[in-house]
């Protein structure tokens, strides 16, 4: 059997004629083939790779970043993407650009994309405003290219919204699958996305919202946990309680951490602000009130301090089945005694965990990949084949 064949077996049951010229904003807009189909197409390049195959199927083009915060693994998983698939990155700077003279996002969105096939953007900070700012690109370049500016439309990837982290929670599924030996394993498995201490106060929603908004659809019993006041949206609640009733999972909530932990396969704890404080938040920044944003910072610390016993500990690993539960966290861990005084996780608990973690980052830049490539590429499965037969090399062999 090729290297290919298997992959392109899978496409072939999959229908995936809407992922075509179209964006990836959210998991749950995606149906469960789409879905499938990145998974696969990530597991197909990855394998591409391993094998000294190049899969560049692009021989120009830009993949445009927009980071309006701070990042390392998601940027570098973008930049790695595309240059996988022969497109070169170009960063926009906002700070060095026209947007701080007041140019429309309309402008920018056509400015930058005469040449651009995607852009990918992360704008996760503020309450109502990330999606919608990527949405609204997305409207600009797809009139751009109806109206003869741009001779093609670029295609967007969420690198990280207010709502959702679609590259980091598919990325994370990806690792599942591999740690449990296919989709179909998934099934019945407990998630414990859990609330955990931090030092600091504003960390996004996106990542819990992403978890239970995407293992929900594998058949998975996902446990919201967190502290009273440590809400998350309420529509990617609804969205987690449709998914887990059409999958035949669960999804449920508490507030214990012990509780979540309890013969929990795969235990996931990770620090993030309250929805309505970050809704605060959001009006503040639009309304430039320093003070009242320092003061919000200062009275969030302080509720946080309050629950230091949310804590990823050696005990309640203990808790999980067998005691042997999956750790998994999407990275920087605030981890106590090494990064911060106080944080998330044990260091024991981390370091035990360090090779998984490291396993679970690598899968991002091939799902970033695979998300590019279904909506650039309108016959995967043929494409796939065809670097297979050319077989370029990506390192040249001297032998």
């Amino acid at each position: 059997m090729t290297i290919t064949k298997k992959y392109i077996d899978e496409l072939k049951k999959l229908d995936l004629k809407n992922m075509y010229n179209n964006d990836f904003f959210l998991t749950w807009e995606k149906s469960e083939d789409e879905l499938k189909g990145v998974f696969t197409i990530a597991e197909a390049l990855r394998d591409l790779r391993k094998n000294n195959v190049s899969t560049k199927v692009f021989d120009s083009g830009l993949g445009i970043s927009l980071f309006r915060d701070n990042s390392t693994r998601t940027r570098f998983s973008f930049a790695s993407a595309c240059n996988l698939l022969g497109l070169e990155v170009q960063d926009l700077d906002e700070g060095k650009s026209q947007i701080a003279h007041g140019e429309t996002v309309r402008e920018t969105a056509n400015m930058i994309s005469f040449m651009a096939d995607v852009i990918g953007i992360r704008d996760d900070m503020y309450i109502g405003k990330g999606n919608t700012y990527m949405r609204e690109v997305s409207r600009a370049v797809q009139d751009g290219n109806r109206d003869g500016v741009l001779e093609q439309r670029p295609t967007l990837v969420n690198l990280q919204c207010d709502i959702d982290h679609p590259t980091q929670a598919m990325a994370d599924a990806l690792h599942l699958i591999n740690e449990f030996g296919g989709i179909e394993n998934l099934k019945g498995k407990k998630v414990a996305m859990t609330w955990a201490h931090s030092p600091s106060y504003g960390k996004p929603l996106s990542v819990p919202q992403g978890i239970i908004g995407l293992l929900t659809r594998f058949g998975m019993d996902v446990v919201l946990a967190h502290p009273e006041g440590y809400e998350v949206m309420e529509e990617v609640e609804e969205v987690a309680k449709r998914n887990a009733k059409a999958s035949g999972g669960s999804f449920t909530k508490t507030n214990s951490m012990e509780e979540a932990f309890k013969d929990a396969d795969i235990v996931y704890p990770k620090s993030w602000a309250p929805f309505v404080a970050m809704e605060k938040r959001t009006k503040l920044y639009a309304e430039g009130d320093d003070e009242g944003i320092k003061a919000l910072e200062k009275e969030l610390l302080e509720a946080n301090a309050k629950h230091k016993d949310w804590e990823c500990t050696e005990e309640l690993m203990k808790l999980t089945k067998d005691g042997k539960a999956l750790y998994m966290h999407c990275l920087p861990a605030d981890i106590t005694g090494v990064s911060c005084k106080e944080g998330e996780v044990e260091a024991s608990v981390f370091d035990r965990y360090r090779d998984e973690l490291y396993k679970e980052a690598s899968f991002k830049p091939y799902v970033v990949a695979a998300m590019i490539f279904l909506s650039k590429m309108e016959n995967p499965e043929e494409v796939l084949e065809k670097l297979e037969k050319r077989n370029t090399e990506r390192v040249f062999n001297e032998k």
